[in-house]
């Protein structure tokens, strides 16, 4: 079955910048969307960005217009968020995920965790 797999977190210091990955693994995977999510602590998880199969629609929360930006390589079954200029607020568990056409997000990665610091 199909599994979803972060890296790319780490500590970074405030305006710096980190690329994280998701990869898709173990199997066939339909896929209309992948998003990624976060969760700072003590927080629920709120929605980040998100980017259809073909790249044709993506959608940002509006705190990170302009700072990330979200693309994916369909032949490496891969999606990536680049996030620039990094802020403390940024701090969180940042998670990937995927859904089908109509349908809400229902396979889930683990996380991979993001530390901005002053």
């Amino acid at each position: 079955q199909v599994q979803l797999v972060e890296s790319g977190g780490g500590l970074v210091q405030v305006g710096g910048s980190l690329r994280l990955s998701c990869a898709a693994s173990g199997g066939a995977f339909s896929s209309y969307a992948m998003g990624w999510f976060r969760q700072a602590p003590g927080k629920e998880r709120e929605f980040v960005a998100s980017i259809t199969w073909s790249s044709g629609y993506i959608n940002y929360i509006d705190s990170v217009k302009g700072q990330f930006t979200i693309s994916r390589d369909n032949a490496k079954k891969t999606v990536y968020l680049q996030m620039n200029s990094l802020k403390t607020e940024d701090t969180a568990v940042y998670s990937c995920a995927s859904r089908a056409f109509g349908g809400g997000y229902d396979v889930w990665g683990q996380g991979t965790q993001v530390t901005v610091s002053s």
